[in-house]
């Protein structure tokens, strides 16, 4: 039994490398969430976010940080009402970048062939 419960760890151990990276710690999490939330709103800026008042509240209160990624194609239509569709892609990629490793694995964005 010794040596089948050996095989098992090492499996377990091995998938995890591979196959399943670590949840986030809550610091990790709540700190990634407050920097996510700033760079949204900055890109809003003072007249967007007046502009676009209901955006930014929902950005601004948002409890986790599935919310905030729910809340891209919002502020995408926003920064593209404001500055354009390119300038709003541009600003959308580089907040999809602060995303990463803090979502649950079903949520990260896929490539795009149309960059």
């Amino acid at each position: 039994m010794g040596i089948f419960k050996k095989r098992v760890d090492f499996r377990s151990s091995i998938s995890g490398l591979i196959g399943r990276p670590r949840e986030p710690s809550e610091s990790v999490l709540e700190n990634g969430l407050e920097d996510i939330r700033e760079a949204m709103l900055s890109v809003l800026g003072d007249k967007g976010a007046k502009q676009y008042a209901g955006t930014t509240r929902r950005i601004r209160y948002a409890t986790d940080i599935k919310d905030l990624w729910y809340l891209r194609g919002d502020l995408m239509a926003a920064v593209a009402g404001l500055h354009g569709e390119a300038v709003a892609r541009e600003q959308i990629a580089l907040i999809n970048a602060q995303f990463q490793g803090l979502l649950p694995g079903g949520l990260a964005s896929r490539p795009s062939r149309l960059g």
